[in-house]
């Protein structure tokens, strides 16, 4: 059975209860998904990213780029981290964004997993410069290329949500989702074909 023959549907949380899911569906058709595919894998600045953790310097498999209204600097898993200005077509779309999901965004975390053998480990994205004032952390995801198995598992509970996102659809994360929830991108050596994963964020610069 090839699940990609089923569009996923729109449905208002996919979290079962401490967070909030959206998922808005496919908001790009086939044609525009790969057009921004191509676009983005040859146009955006990509790079490994760079991670410090228990004290080990590793660079990862997957490049990252990010993207924002100013050249803000922040840190995680004990680097810096700089922000390109927006790239046009990128800007384009996170107008769209923002006119879908009623939110305003001003800052882009790109994610390239060349092929299946690239995924990324359980974490929250819950870094002090992503909280706002009322703690309720808004990142809109949104999927290009091969369909992939996304996962959340809850913090302190045995529970565990799967679904496979595919090119064009959108998920919003937002309530106390980071703050209870642990999220990952499954590997699989039967995909050879790239995946682009945009998350856009409000960015609180320090000061």
């Amino acid at each position: 059975m090839n699940l990609d023959l089923f569009e996923p549907e729109a449905q208002d949380n996919l979290l079962p209860y401490d967070g909030v899911v959206k998922d808005f569906g496919l908001v790009l058709d086939h044609e525009q998904s790969q057009k921004y595919l191509n676009y983005f894998l040859q146009h955006l600045a990509w790079q490994h990213d760079e991670v410090y953790l228990h004290g080990q310097y590793y660079k990862t498999e997957r490049k990252v780029v990010w993207y924002g209204d100013e050249d803000y600097q922040y840190h995680y898993s004990g680097m810096a981290k700089q922000a390109h200005i927006w790239n046009p077509a990128l800007y384009r779309l996170k107008q769209h964004i923002e006119q879908l999901t009623g939110h305003t965004y001003n800052s882009c975390l790109a994610n390239l997993y060349e092929n299946g053998s690239q995924g990324v480990g359980w974490h929250s994205d819950d870094e002090p410069s992503l909280e706002a004032p009322n703690h309720n952390v808004v990142i809109a995801s949104l999927s290009l290329g091969a369909t992939r198995k996304f996962s959340f598992k809850h913090k302190w509970k045995a529970k565990k949500v799967d679904l496979l996102l595919h090119s064009g659809q959108l998920i919003v994360m937002q309530g106390q989702t980071q703050r209870y929830w642990k999220h990952t991108l499954a590997k699989s050596t039967r995909i050879l074909a790239p995946r682009v994963n945009l998350t856009f964020r409000y960015f609180y610069p320090s000061g």
